[in-house]
């Protein structure tokens, strides 16, 4: 047993010495007796192997965790990442490298939920015209921008997971009709105990009024919306992303909305991210855009804080956190004596 478990932020959680996510609340983790925390002296797009020597844990806001960067992480037992996304790490390097990598599962479920409700309003009610009618000076314009109301229409949710499955309680009682939802890892009874019909993608294109994206990108994702997928919306309908670009077919998706054969879209999560100039999708009206922060609130940065702390420290204590990513490694014997080597004695 060790007597400090020493946990790092990666370099791109300080600028000029300052957090630059002042709401990001470590508090508990850094009032934990045992436990040290450290920034990264420098801020490198994929962790190096020598940036993780000599520490337990590690919390990484954007940069990519390779298997170099595992290289020498024989005193490293847990990766915990910003949030819930974790296509820039490679857990099955983690696993073998007898590494835990946790993300903030729960944190971010309300702020996202909330914010694609938002969104399903800000569109069927055409607010971003309506905003730049009174800018403009084109009030008699505005009979031409009729919106529509939640009411008697449908939601389809790709991925029911913690984000769908909150956002599906926040719509109860707007008088939307039962929502659809596809999911290939969820069976048509679980759907039907939280509310929800489990039907294939194709059929959920064709019906719902919004298309709402919360599953994770990966192989099987990857432009998992495109062109046909598209061409089975209403023309009446939205689609709505904030989830990961890549899962949605971004040349499929600006034809169709470039040529009015859906009504509009919302997106936080684009391919290339980060976009730093003017995006194509600008140039059209009938999308709203954000720049992957549409959630991002003073509560989402405290709970991811404060999840990501506990995750560690249930760790560093000898306990399983709530959830990991890889939770197979827990069988493991190497694991196991890294694990008895490496938490806190608190004796």
């Amino acid at each position: 047993m060790s007597s400090l478990f020493r946990v790092a932020l990666t370099g791109d959680s300080f600028k000029n010495g300052v957090p630059v996510y002042p709401d990001f609340d470590l508090s508990l983790l850094k009032g934990t007796e045992g436990i040290e925390v450290v920034p990264f002296e420098e801020h490198r797009p994929e962790i190096g192997p020598d940036q993780l020597e000599g520490v337990q844990g590690v919390i990484v806001l954007t940069p990519a965790v390779s298997r170099a960067s595992l290289a020498r992480s024989e005193d490293l037992l847990v990766v915990s990442r910003f949030g819930v996304g974790f296509e820039k790490v490679d857990v099955a390097a983690c696993t073998e490298a007898n590494v835990v990598l946790c993300t903030a599962v729960g944190a971010v479920d309300r702020p996202v939920a909330e914010a694609t409700v938002g969104w399903m309003i800000a569109l069927s009610h055409n607010m971003r015209m309506k905003d730049r009618l009174v800018r403009e000076g084109q009030w008699d314009r505005r009979s031409g921008f009729m919106g529509s109301e939640l009411r008697g229409h449908t939601l389809g949710i790709v991925g029911l997971g913690g984000i769908g499955r909150t956002l599906v309680k926040l719509l109860d009682g707007f008088g939307m009709n039962r929502p659809l939802a596809f999911d290939p890892f969820l069976d048509a009874q679980a759907a039907s105990e939280l509310g929800v019909d489990l039907v294939e993608l194709n059929e959920l294109m064709e019906q719902a009024d919004f298309v709402s994206v919360h599953c994770p990108l990966n192989e099987q994702t990857t432009n998992l919306i495109s062109h046909h997928e598209l061409s089975l919306m209403k023309p009446t309908a939205y689609l709505i992303n904030t989830a990961r670009g890549g899962i949605i077919n971004e040349d499929a998706l600006f034809e169709v909305l470039s040529s009015d054969q859906i009504a509009g879209a919302a997106l936080d999560c684009f391919v290339g991210e980060p976009i730093n100039s003017p995006h194509r999708f600008g140039e059209l009206d009938n999308v709203i855009l954000a720049p992957h922060s549409i959630a991002w609130t003073h509560e989402l940065f405290r709970d991811i804080g404060s999840t990501a702390s506990q995750s560690i420290i249930d760790l560093a204590q000898g306990r399983r956190p709530r959830s990991s990513i890889n939770p197979e490694v827990f069988d493991k014997v190497s694991f196991q004596k890294k694990w008895e080597r490496l938490k806190i004695d608190l004796m």
